[in-house]
């Protein structure tokens, strides 16, 4: 059919613009179909009641607080060891410490007698040459199938040797230390410096209080990366204390901060402001990170999650809960969580559901619409559907094992077999695991023991992994 001269151009001006409604069209399906930006936080130490959402009218943590509104508070959630590494590990790759082979901690015990490693015998000590098995995938490396770019600001803890290290493990930038520990102006561990710029040792910001540089490096990283996803990791070394020779170890943390609390002549009580000072610096720091998601108009395509990486120790706040850091009651083991993620997850809800670190890989990898590898166990399972409300946890048992101290949670029961105390308790009505129940209900008490005994089974026949498995 021939067109006319008006029909011709009237045809080819509604081709146009159709054409230019597809391309429009197709450029809005673009943006909406991009994988979420994550921000994972993670502070250090931290207790269960140190955050004014968690009920502490006493500390100043508003940024934290308004993420709370937000998004979702967790009050079951859990990490899969009391202390720094293992529990990390298991962060990063959806696997207990027991499977993945990050079964204990990557440090020297000389230093906590005031020994001053030299150089020489600091070069071959555990701190030095352990690390998790290279073999093990963590979550970078899997989100590359969507095009992510990742780094990490702040505590690695999982190898200084350069294979150990995050730029060989996925992620593409990495700032911060390398170890358990750090001074938060000079960057040394117990003497050793301890700062990594990607794979070089650096000391180009001695001097410089560390939660600032966490945050500087964040933002930086943020702003260069916004047009495309990312996974941005900030491990906090705050409210740690400093890895220092000198006794008492300190929380450090600026002045201007400590200001913000009441004065004290007591040491005791100074002690904890400077824990909640440092917490208040963190939870500023926060905010200016998501500021900057802010003001790059990304924040609401960002899934922000926030946790302690164990229960808090020394000065710190884990009220109601019995315990702290390195012991197997929940004071060691809950900590606070806290998650934001717009269109999905409703605002200023509480989760009351038994959850996990174990969770937090297959959620945010499928969150990106990201294949886990096949080959591979995982012990967590997607819990978005849990946060949202829309469905009960899947998890109805967890597990913990530290040398010899043992612990198991199966339903609301909890078993504990330590070094600093044992029993049967019933979570429901004692979440502070002051009553212990053994006698009373033995066949309860020999089935927490079957079902840990199954579980250590299990793990011993998995694949092993280095460092401590012999093989």
């Amino acid at each position: 059919m021939k067109l006319d001269s008006f029909n011709r151009r009237h045809f080819l001006s509604t081709a146009s613009m159709g054409s230019l409604g597809l391309y429009l069209t197709g450029k809005a399906s673009a943006r909406t179909k991009r994988p979420p930006n994550i921000l994972l936080l993670v502070s250090d130490d931290q207790g269960y009641h140190d955050l004014g959402c968690y009920g502490n009218e006493e500390i100043i943590t508003p940024y934290l607080d308004q993420l709370a509104k937000e998004g979702v508070r967790l009050t079951q959630f859990y990490v899969t060891w009391p202390a720094c590494t293992p529990s990390r590990g298991s962060l990063l790759t959806g696997r207990y410490p027991q499977r993945n082979g990050t079964c204990d901690m990557f440090r020297n015990d000389k230093v906590d007698y005031g020994y001053k490693y030299p150089p020489e015998e600091y070069a071959i000590s555990p701190e030095k040459i352990l690390g998790m098995d290279v073999r093990e995938i963590l979550i970078p490396r899997i989100l590359k199938q969507k095009g992510y770019v990742s780094g990490i600001f702040g505590k690695w803890d999982l190898g200084m040797q350069q294979r150990f290290l995050p730029l060989q493990r996925g992620f593409d930038e990495f700032y911060g230390y390398v170890n358990t520990g750090i001074d938060y102006y000079t960057h040394e561990r117990y003497g050793v410096p301890s700062m990594f710029r990607n794979n070089n040792p650096t000391t180009e910001d001695k001097g410089t209080y560390t939660t600032y540089l966490f945050e500087r490096e964040a933002i930086r990283f943020i702003r260069k990366n916004k047009d495309r996803p990312f996974f941005c990791y900030v491990p906090y070394n705050a409210p740690h204390i400093a890895s220092v020779l000198e006794k008492p170890k300190p929380v450090q943390v600026p002045q201007k901060y400590v200001e913000r609390y009441p004065k004290t002549n007591d040491a005791k009580k100074q002690q904890r402001i400077d824990h909640m000072a440092c917490l208040t610096c963190m939870d500023e720091s926060i905010g200016n990170i998501i500021n900057t998601l802010k003001q790059e108009g990304i924040y609401d395509n960002t899934i922000v999650i926030f946790l302690s990486d164990n229960g808090g120790s020394g000065t710190a706040d884990n009220t109601p809960l019995r315990g702290g850091k390195s012991r197997m009651f929940e004071g060691g083991l809950r900590v606070p969580c806290i998650v934001r993620w717009p269109d999905r997850i409703p605002k200023g809800t509480v989760c009351d559901e038994f959850l996990t670190t174990l969770e937090v890989l297959p959620t945010l990898c499928h969150a990106a619409d990201c294949e886990l590898p096949s080959n591979i166990i995982y012990d967590g399972f997607d819990m978005a559907p849990v946060l949202a409300g829309e469905r009960k946890s899947k998890r109805n048992e967890m597990f913990w094992r530290r040398r010899s101290d043992k612990a198991a949670r199966v339903g609301n029961w909890k078993w504990v077999d330590s070094s600093r105390g044992s029993g049967l308790f019933d979570l429901s009505t004692d979440l502070g695991e002051q009553n212990d129940l053994s006698s009373r209900n033995p066949e309860m008490l020999k089935k927490m023991k079957g079902r840990f005994t199954e579980w250590m089974k299990e793990m011993d026949a998995a694949e092993p992994r280095d460092p401590f498995q012999d093989y």
